[in-house]
């Protein structure tokens, strides 16, 4: 078991990881900026460390300082959570050439999966589903990607393949101004990931945005938790999910689960990760996979009773799948809401001193905060403050345990997306269930003109 780790992130998803060292008798080393010396996990963990100051880049990007951190408290491990250096290849293979432990995947196969025109080849390989596409980069042969345009048919959309977060991607929806729209992403994608391969896909219209969360050991062993749907979202960013994706026939279900653990056996995938699919018209298409633990785990953890934080550290220590497949059980539902810094309206942040906070309870509630009263609320960083994940034996009664969860929740002083979140878990269309990835935008724009 690894003795003492360093927790190389902030907020929420660092205190969630100290959490589970404690359960597992492993030592903390809290690694903060100058803006966060009173985040509660900075206060709870066995050492602290400054790494910078508040900007991103000279603290929590910084990994030379965080293996610094590392070296001089004597760790085995490094944490990255989510975000920031969670998915660099060059910081895993940085930590594990300093003689450290990363927990997560290895470098190659996080370059691999980084590149989506990589992965799209390995998931082919492996027999999980992909957008009809051209399978590979285009190059600056006009005539054969307006070939492979014509032949899949439009709209297309051409994508980065060092793209996410919704940067990097361009609709087509005629074929005069397919060369035009190839030639502006490669530029844009050059400019913002210093890469400017592109690839070329059918788009899909009105899809659902459904994923599968699987663990491996790196030894070829593997195993999944099941589906969720992150459908509502708001400018590529995830408002609500939930576990497991409702209206999906369960063969169909089953068949991509069995599919993504076979190709985390082919890759030999190591640590917790993410296939995330858009599923529409009956049929699930591979967009990405993210070699990191995302931050709506939780409602995986309430549906299955595994803890995936628990289960990395574990498998980073060198103790493989402690669970196979036929131990999993599912039951019930879940469903999280991510409580935001903003203003429910304009969604611009809100940071500031929180004056008071009370977190709801009850049966089947959970929530994942790292903030309480008298917390400022630092403007550097993301602006999520708190997960309410509520579960229940079935879909309706965990929507009405988050509505409850919800009029239960305050916290004063900031603005917080509270009240969206309360009218979408009593919305009618979500009280139904399979949304596509447009609904959320869609409904705020048709309250913004009413």
């Amino acid at each position: 078991m690894l003795n003492k780790i360093v927790i190389a992130n902030r907020g929420e998803i660092a205190l969630r990881i100290l959490r589970a060292c404690r359960e597992l008798d492993i030592k903390t080393v809290a690694v903060h900026s100058t803006a966060d010396a009173d985040l509660l996990h900075v206060r709870l963990a066995d050492e602290a460390v400054c790494i910078g100051p508040a900007a991103s880049a000279d603290s929590y990007l910084s990994g030379h300082a965080i293996i610094s951190a590392a070296e001089v408290t004597n760790a085995d491990g490094i944490h990255p959570g989510y975000g920031f250096l969670a998915e660099n290849a060059d910081f895993a293979e940085q930590v594990e050439k300093s003689g450290f432990v990363f927990i997560g995947p290895t470098a190659d196969v996080i370059r691999v999966m980084g590149d989506k025109v990589a992965a799209i080849a390995a998931m082919q390989k492996a027999g999980v589903p992909t957008v009809p596409g051209s399978n590979g980069p285009l190059d600056n042969d006009a005539a054969r990607s307006t070939r492979i345009a014509g032949e899949i048919g439009y709209p297309v959309i051409i994508k980065a393949a060092a793209g996410g977060g919704g940067r990097g991607m361009r609709v087509v929806e005629h074929e005069n101004t397919l060369i035009e729209s190839i030639a502006l992403t490669r530029a844009e994608a050059k400019s913002a990931f210093g890469d400017d391969t592109v690839y070329l896909e059918k788009f899909l219209g009105n899809p659902r945005h459904v994923e599968i969360q699987v663990l491996g050991d790196g030894e070829g062993n593997a195993v999944h938790l099941g589906d969720r749907d992150c459908s509502l979202q708001r400018r590529h960013q995830k408002v609500i999910e939930e576990a497991p994706a409702p209206l999906i026939p369960e063969d169909l279900r089953n068949e991509v689960a069995e599919a993504c653990v076979n190709a985390c056996q082919q890759i030999g995938y190591r640590g917790a990760g993410t296939f995330e699919f858009l599923y529409e018209d009956g049929a699930f298409y591979f967009i990405e996979m993210n070699t990191r633990v995302q931050v709506e785990h939780p409602v995986t953890e309430m549906i299955t009773g595994v803890d995936i934080v628990k289960q990395q550290l574990l498998i980073a220590s060198g103790n493989g799948l402690g669970i196979q497949q036929h131990n999993i059980s599912f039951f019930g539902h879940a469903i999280e809401c991510r409580i935001n810094a903003e203003d429910p309206h304009t969604f611009m942040p809100s940071p500031g001193t929180i004056n008071y906070f009370h977190a709801p309870g009850g049966n089947g509630v959970r929530v994942d905060s790292h903030i309480y009263s008298g917390y400022r609320v630092p403007p550097h960083y993301d602006s999520l403050i708190a997960k309410i994940i509520c579960f229940g034996p079935d879909r309706d009664s965990a929507l009405r345990r988050m509505s409850n969860a919800l009029d239960e929740l305050v916290v004063s002083g900031i603005k917080t997306n509270i009240e969206l979140h309360q009218r979408l878990v009593n919305d009618s269309e979500v009280r139904i269930g399979g949304m596509n990835i447009h609904y959320l935008e869609q409904k705020l724009a048709a309250e913004a003109e009413s």
